[in-house]
């Protein structure tokens, strides 16, 4: 476990400075300018519920090989030599040109890469107010967790460097940190179909690019979702069939977060409302009429003043 905390210690700090880096050189200025702060209280309120929801899921298929153990669950058939019959070794192509330097590129990439364009995206789209699209980059990313959690489990697939004999698993001979780093949430390195890194970074585009004006941040997230995928291939991570399981499972997720997002949160404020009823958890605005101090059930959408009867659309994220 020393080397998975390592692992963590390592990429956190990074995280954050291409974070910062990220705010420098993909946002427009006139957009920092544009988007004032709010509250510490606010935004934990607002940002709160997503957060949960979302670290929830990760936590889940994250445990994968906990709940596995403790229900028992034997799956004795690997379902690898189907994808072998497909597509044969076709992968080994991408590994035709290895570099020293294009291997630490492309693991570089695969680790860190992929893991900014998702906390980025999350991140931006609450710093610009864009509500509508957080919620449907938060709906797309349980939806595809939670599809692929069962997949992992009952359908297993092995990764291609340690089923091709002519593809090397070169990620996990970077270094003993990353191998074992990687095989506490997938112990059998048979997590492959569908691919996440697939599903997951190709859903962030379509958001970023469907959905957002941050046209720096678009090209980004082309870039880098291209280098991600062939990174899967060049390091002896993922079949190409895992590919198009992911891509499909990335459209079909963005489907149905844009197609029934209202429905899906509708029903989530009711809850968060409830909850906040009983917790008496409030907040507390100016009447933009007459200037009155109100307090408001963050989640309920509205607010009116019970002095001049001004009825006001509220969410803690995007009131100003």
């Amino acid at each position: 476990m020393t080397s998975t905390y390592l692992m963590t210690v390592i990429m956190l700090p990074l995280l954050a400075l291409m974070t910062v880096a990220g705010f420098r050189f993909l946002i427009p200025g006139d957009i920092n300018k544009q988007y004032g702060r709010i509250s510490m209280r606010r935004f934990l309120i607002g940002f709160g519920p997503f957060f949960v929801c979302a670290f929830l899921v990760y936590m889940l298929v994250q445990s994968q090989s906990s709940i596995v153990n403790a229900l028992g669950i034997r799956v004795n058939e690997d379902y690898t030599g189907y994808l072998m019959m497909i597509e044969g070794d076709f992968v080994s192509h991408f590994q035709s040109f290895t570099t020293p330097l294009l291997t630490y590129f492309n693991g570089f990439v695969y680790l860190m890469i992929f893991s900014f364009l998702m906390l980025f995206t999350f991140i931006i789209l609450i710093y610009t107010r864009n509500l509508h699209a957080l919620e449907e980059f938060t709906i797309a990313f349980i939806i595809i967790y939670l599809t692929a959690f069962p997949f992992y489990i009952f359908v297993p697939v092995t990764v291609t460097g340690h089923a091709l004999p002519n593809v090397s698993p070169i990620l996990y001979e970077l270094s003993p940190i990353i191998d074992q780093g990687v095989r506490v949430v997938d112990p059998f390195l048979d997590n492959d179909f569908p691919s996440l890194h697939a599903a997951l970074s190709i859903m962030a585009l379509m958001v970023v690019v469907l959905r957002t004006n941050l046209e720096r941040y678009k090209v980004f997230s082309a870039i880098s979702t291209f280098a991600i995928l062939f990174s899967t291939l060049y390091l002896g991570i993922h079949w190409i069939t895992d590919l198009v399981a992911g891509a499909l499972l990335a459209m079909v997720s963005y489907y149905i977060a844009t197609r029934y997002r209202e429905y899906i949160f509708g029903m989530a404020h009711r809850i968060l409302v409830s909850l906040e009823k009983r917790l008496k958890i409030m907040d507390f605005i100016f009447c933009a009429k007459c200037s009155k101090e109100i307090a408001v059930i963050p989640h309920s959408g509205f607010v009116e003043c019970p002095g001049c009867g001004e009825r006001m659309e509220y969410h803690p994220l995007t009131y100003s």
